[in-house]
């Protein structure tokens, strides 16, 4: 019995450190094929590091406003009489648009031309009569007084029924009547407003770190929400200090050739063109990765038997522009960057070029 315990602890034992030993050269094995083996390389494309013009400007938000416009007001109270203008219309310069009532005013004018017209004929005959030597030095002074101030009431109604005539200041759109033939207006109220659409302005604001590179004359372009239409023009005035909350300084530039394709209060995306500069380093921002340690990119290296694999180097980056951004430092012109598959890749990796597959980039 003691024999048969003695053989079958034996045969464990063997099975146990068969097992045992089985599991030790398999992860031997498996070590020693996972060290000798290279990993396939990565397909990706890559961009060559090339100097270009870059076409530096100032990105801003702005707002569309007319050279002219205003809100047009009632500047003597009354009942309107007439309306002159419908919505939309193109009026001129000193055109009628709205008449308040001023039949007691011309009542008033009326009998003071008569006034006038008295005082002027006794003012002639005093003076006739003192070069008779019938007439006092006094007696014309009086006479004089009295034309002069028969006058001037002339011209105080005169100015009071021009009050009664509104009148376009210039030429432009006019907009939706806010008054109707019968009613009570008050000096002040708005009837309507009026703008020139031929001439627009656009007001925005840029950092005040880029206050030295803004210029009177400089040359902008703006675009709409939709950005179908670019519109061009030039700055006119640069406001002479800095808003001391957001840290911004207003713009105002003036728009050509709208045409009456831009309204007053439109958003407009607005581009101050500075100079060319040559012989700016620039890559597709997909060739930029960013994390904590800072911007790095893939750079493409050729090894022993024409072997190409990957070294990763930190840049600095400055400007951006459409989908590129400038480099200023870390690379040099001639360096193949990857742009795409870069998520697969560490320092030292393998990769094969296939530009098949190459992200499309531009200055725009």
């Amino acid at each position: 019995m003691k024999k048969r315990l003695a053989i079958a602890i034996v045969l464990l034992g063997l099975v146990v450190g068969g097992i045992v030993w089985f599991n030790q050269f398999r992860d031997k094995m498996i070590a020693e094929f996972f060290a000798g083996r290279k990993a396939p390389p990565v397909a990706v494309s890559v961009v060559e590091v090339e100097p270009i013009a870059w076409n530096s400007g100032i990105d801003a938000i702005g707002t569309a406003l007319s050279a002219q416009g205003v809100d047009l007001a009632i500047e003597a109270g009354g009942l309107v009489r007439d309306v002159l203008f419908k919505a939309n219309d193109k009026v001129v310069l000193d055109q009628k648009l709205v008449q308040i009532d001023e039949r007691i005013e011309q009542a008033d004018l009326g009998a003071a031309q008569a006034s006038l017209d008295l005082a002027v004929t006794q003012l002639e005959r005093n003076k006739t009569l003192q070069e008779r030597g019938i007439s006092t030095t006094n007696t014309v002074d009086t006479a004089e007084v009295q034309e002069k101030s028969a006058r001037a009431q002339v011209a105080k109604l005169t100015a009071i029924l021009d009050q009664k005539e509104m009148r376009a200041p210039f030429s432009g759109v006019i907009g939706i009547s806010k008054v109707e033939p019968g009613q009570y207006v008050t000096p002040g109220m708005i009837y309507a407003t009026l703008q020139n659409l031929e001439r627009m302005q656009v007001d925005f604001t840029v950092p005040e770190q880029e206050i030295s590179r803004v210029s009177i004359g400089a040359p902008v372009t703006a675009k709409t929400e939709a950005g179908e239409t670019q519109y061009s023009g030039s700055i006119i005035a640069v406001e002479p200090r800095v808003d001391p909350v957001s840290r911004l300084v207003s713009v105002r530039a003036l728009i050509e050739g709208t045409d009456g394709t831009l309204f007053p209060g439109q958003f407009l995306r607005v581009r101050v063109t500075l100079p060319v500069e040559e012989g700016i380093l620039v890559l597709p921002q997909t060739a930029v990765s960013s994390s904590l340690y800072g911007d790095s990119v893939f750079v493409v290296r050729k090894g022993e038997d024409d072997a190409l694999s990957v070294t990763q180097v930190f840049v600095d980056v400055g400007r951006r522009s459409g989908s590129m951004v400038e480099i200023s430092k870390g690379l040099t012109a001639g360096d193949e960057v990857v742009n795409a598959g870069q998520n697969r890749l560490t320092g030292g990796a393998a990769v094969v070029i296939d530009n098949t597959v190459s992200p499309k980039a531009s200055l725009e």
